[in-house]
């Protein structure tokens, strides 16, 4: 029986205002119930009238199961999906690992056929997802299985979906502007996905994001028809994540947290849809993404350390793995803004950085890394637009607020994070990856095409704005 006092609280959330700031409401007013009522009759007024704002969210997960050793029961839902050839797709440091291991001799033993795609790029390309989609149109599945990272994850989320349609070309569903960002209307094969890091959530959502090597930045597809019908969330394939894989992907989670949580609402952005269909994965925050944002920091502050610091602690990277897939609940249906609007230049234009833990034979900048490196200066410059958020996410994260001043809200999250960095040992700043203050022109062209998410930042950014930013994120200590 859950707690009546729980009960309620869920209740508050969701028929009050969580923050009543210019940048997410009207001044003096909420986007809670009589927001949307207010959108809803000005829209009946007139007959068939559309307000020019949106007025409704949707939630979209998939079906999400977690224990330690679910990994053994996918060949019975692959048989339950009535799947008898199965592509396998992961990449070649997990193909040495028990969770690849654990997941075959479950389809062994349930007599599931599969053949395996263990070449996907880690941080992939548009190059490496056509090359996992040839391979998988050359065969003839009927249900696709991800075993690995995001990187994973991402790939088979494509290949099923270019596989499923197969006369479309590469750019027809990729974001715009670069490309068409058409809605997904074909029916695409069931779709399993076991991730093995604590990251990016990848299980839950509905969003495939890769390098455009021609313009050097990371780009994406995003379609609520894309994500895995199930995810099979097993905490323990993390035991084998080593320290650097840990707590790059930690920060993946508490940036999803914190930009979803300080993403513009939902009323706030346009244009309304003509069609269910056109409505984004990524709509603004909402009552529903902010209760599971509010949890992965929760959790973020009390196992974040001990996952990093304590391999063995399984109660830690336990609860990191599950912080991961709320958080992306959240942000699957809210969004992120400018740390991931950011960083998508940051990873696509790597030199020669290549971190340690990570056995890939090509540089790259991870994305957890990428995406934390701008976020102090970010929510420096967000907080005069929801100042109350940002010090109720300090707050969770355990920063005392009980004095602060509305006015240092960004400042206090900024450092709040940096101290996590700090912990974390995460290196000082984009010129530890290898970027110059002469870069930041390139950097900044490469963030302005992420409309798709920099417009859900609550504050506008201009070009000289990004300029700042990145030269506040040369350096953070």
């Amino acid at each position: 029986m859950i707690p009546r006092r729980k009960v309620l609280d869920l209740l508050q959330v969701i028929s009050s205002a969580s923050c009543k700031c210019p940048a997410h409401a009207h001044p003096g007013t909420s986007y809670g119930m009589s927001d949307i009522l207010d959108h809803r009759s000005h829209a009946s007024s007139v007959p068939d009238a559309k307000p020019s704002k949106e007025y409704a969210f949707e939630m979209a997960c998939s079906t999400i199961r977690y224990g330690p050793g679910v990994t053994r029961e996918i060949g019975m839902d692959l048989v339950n999906m009535k799947a008898k050839n199965v592509c396998v797709m992961t990449d070649s440091n997990i193909a040495k690992l028990p969770p690849l291991k654990t997941a075959l001799d479950s389809l062994t033993r349930e007599g599931v056929k599969f053949e395996v795609y263990d070449k996907v790029r880690v941080e992939p390309t548009e190059a490496s997802l056509q090359e996992a989609t040839k391979f998988a149109k050359a065969g003839s599945y009927d249900a696709f299985v991800a075993v690995g990272g995001g990187s994973v994850m991402d790939t088979c989320k494509a290949a099923n979906l270019y596989y499923s349609d197969p006369e479309a070309e590469f750019l027809d569903y990729v974001n715009q502007p670069i490309g068409k960002g058409k809605p997904v209307t074909c029916t695409l094969k069931p779709f399993i996905a076991v991730p093995t890091t604590s990251g990016t959530g990848s299980e839950t959502t509905g969003v495939s994001i890769f390098d455009y090597e021609p313009l050097k930045a990371k780009t994406g597809i995003a379609n609520r028809a894309i994500r895995p019908t199930l995810g099979v969330v097993d905490p323990l394939h993390t035991l084998s994540m080593p320290e650097r894989v840990c707590s790059y992907s930690g920060f993946d989670v508490l940036c999803h947290a914190l930009e979803s949580y300080t993403a513009i609402p939902f009323t706030e952005r346009s244009p309304c849809p003509s069609n269910p269909i056109l409505r984004p994965a990524y709509q603004g925050q909402n009552p529903i993404s902010d209760v599971w944002a509010r949890y992965a920091l929760q959790i973020m502050r009390k196992y974040f350390e001990r996952a990093v610091y304590r391999p063995d602690d399984v109660e830690a990277r336990s609860s990191m793995h599950l912080a991961s897939t709320m958080a992306g609940v959240g942000f699957g249906n809210a969004g992120v803004h400018l740390c991931h609007g950011m960083s998508y230049p940051i990873s696509g234009n790597v030199r020669s950085f290549q971190p340690k833990g990570y056995n890939d034979d090509h540089p790259i900048i991870p994305h957890g890394l990428s995406v934390v490196m701008s976020s102090p200066a970010v929510f420096s410059f967000t907080g005069p637009a929801c100042p109350e958020r940002h010090l109720e996410a300090a707050e969770l994260l355990g920063k005392d607020v009980s004095n602060a001043k509305k006015a240092d809200a960004g400042l206090i999250l900024a450092d709040t994070v940096r101290g996590y960095m700090n912990i974390m040992k995460v290196e000082n700043g984009l010129s530890a990856l290898g970027y110059t203050k002469d870069d930041i022109p390139n950097l900044v062209r490469g963030t302005l095409p992420q409309h798709r998410i920099t417009k859900l930042a609550p504050r506008e950014q201009s070009e000289e704005d990004l300029s700042n930013l990145f030269e506040k994120s040369l350096t953070v200590f």
